[in-house]
């Protein structure tokens, strides 16, 4: 395979320090300037393929610190979307992500001196909790750098789990350079949470364990970021099963695999904002690219309104609360982007739990919204007494609940004696929407109904 020329997983090598065969690390240079910072295991030039056997002895060695999260059918989601949906809980991980494998992985497979002198990562999330909780579980000294845009939360969980957390850097590129720095002055090693060869392998026990819950699987949907979880897992199912169909998702506000596939090279593309955010890495791993470009037979990209729909769709019917990323698989299902797997066994990993609650909130409204069922219009009613109660009326006869309304008289350019209503209402699907419409419709002269209708006509 392209790529296999490259190094070994297994050399110890500490960011540019090498064991010198007796058990001491020998440091290249003393201080290094910024532009030679350099993660020599995720190299551009010379990427390494993770093999079958490296995520074999991954499953072996962390058999016993990793949650065997169970991999359950939907019964409701599966007859929504006519198709046998079968869903890979690894939101209940400890840490609420897959991140685990990876992490526990690369830890327990560090030399003794490596081990003894710790790790350095940056994170703003599950890559940071995963290696703080299990660093604490080994007896590994992580030291975890964040930018400052991580979540409070996952920051204070870090500590908690007995990480050393540094937050330092407007954004994970910053945070980045800074660990870099860390690990060449200090000897500590650098994993990256996405690219790392035993990070690969380690997610690829995730693949494992779904070929061994689910028979007879037609295909698997997997969410990509940095493409460490497709990567690992591609490789162990069609490594057993190559019949199976490994399908790829994206945000499509940020897409760095689908056009690194496209380029047939690793390309960076710009991040933008997503309910998706574990997924917005700007350039895809290389080892990560190396490892599953072979193993991938498609891939798709998702808009928010299904991933927020995804996330909606989780709560009401699985009872499970799931990070963005997490979602990102169903949402390119609800989004009708796979037909063709209608009737298929279709296996979903639901990747991660770490959601905060501000953004759930925010997630769950605009799944309403996609749904049909948080709608917004603007009508003009008399302002005469009982104008305003007439409308209310029309509403509740209908069976709609109203959530918000807001009345002016100042900008409209109409009757004096007319008032526009701008309201927010709930109702149970789009049919029920359609019905609320149509009377208003019927009743009012002027109705504006949609997204734009709070804008004013």
């Amino acid at each position: 395979m392209p790529g296999e020329e490259a190094t070994s997983p297994s050399e110890p090598v500490v960011n540019g320090h090498h064991d010198n065969g007796h058990g001491h690390l020998e440091k290249q240079t003393s201080v290094t300037p910024e532009e030679d910072l350099f993660d020599p295991m995720c190299d551009p030039d010379n990427p390494i393929v993770v093999k079958f056997q490296d995520v074999s002895a991954a499953a072996y060695k962390i058999r016993n610190g990793i949650e065997r999260t169970p991999c359950n059918r939907s019964v409701q989601l599966s007859e929504l979307t006519g198709m046998d949906l079968h869903f890979k809980k690894e939101f209940l991980q400890q840490t609420g992500s897959f991140k685990e494998r990876g992490a526990r992985y690369t830890l327990m497979a560090l030399t003794k001196d490596q081990q003894q002198i710790g790790v350095v990562a940056a994170s703003a999330g599950n890559h940071a909790l995963a290696l703080s909780y299990h660093g604490n579980q080994l007896g590994i000294p992580v030291t975890v750098v964040m930018p400052i845009i991580a979540p409070l939360m996952k920051v204070n969980l870090c500590r908690q789990y007995g990480g050393n957390v540094i937050v330092k850097g407007q954004d994970i590129g910053e945070s980045k350079r800074h660990a870099l720095k860390i690990g060449k002055e200090t000897g500590m090693f650098y994993v990256n949470g996405y690219d790392h060869p035993h990070i690969l392998a380690g997610q690829g026990t995730m693949g494992l364990e779904i070929v061994e819950q689910v028979s007879d699987i037609d295909a698997v949907v997997i969410p990509i970021g940095g493409g460490g979880l497709i990567a690992g897992s591609a490789l162990a199912i069609k490594s057993l099963y190559p019949s199976v169909k490994v399908i790829g998702v994206e945000s499509e506000r940020c897409a760095g695999f689908t056009e690194s596939m496209k380029a047939g090279k690793v390309v960076p593309v710009p991040a933008q904002s997503t309910l998706a955010d574990g997924l917005a890495v700007p350039t895809v791993g290389v080892n990560a690219f190396a490892t599953a470009k072979n193993y991938i037979d498609q891939m798709v990209t998702v808009g928010e309104e299904f991933i927020a729909l995804a996330i909606l769709r989780l709560v009401e019917m699985e009872k499970a609360v799931v990070e963005g990323a997490g979602a990102t698989g169903l949402a390119a299902v609800l989004a009708g982007l796979l037909p063709e797997l209608k009737g298929k066994r279709v296996v979903i990993p639901l990747c991660g739990g770490n959601i905060d609650t501000t953004v759930l909130g925010r997630c769950i409204e605009r799944g309403l919204a996609a749904d049909g069922r948080l709608c917004r219009f603007v009508v003009t009613v008399s302002d005469r007494p009982g104008g305003i109660a007439e409308l209310c009326k029309l509403i509740a006869k209908l069976g709609v609940s109203l959530k918000d309304i807001f009345h002016e008289r100042a900008w409209l350019t109409s009757d004096i004696f007319s008032v526009q209503v701008k309201c927010i209402v709930e109702t149970r699907s789009h049919e029920h929407a359609d019905e609320l419409r149509e009377a208003l419709k019927a009743r009012y002269e002027h109705v504006y109904w949609g997204p734009h209708s709070l804008m004013g006509p």
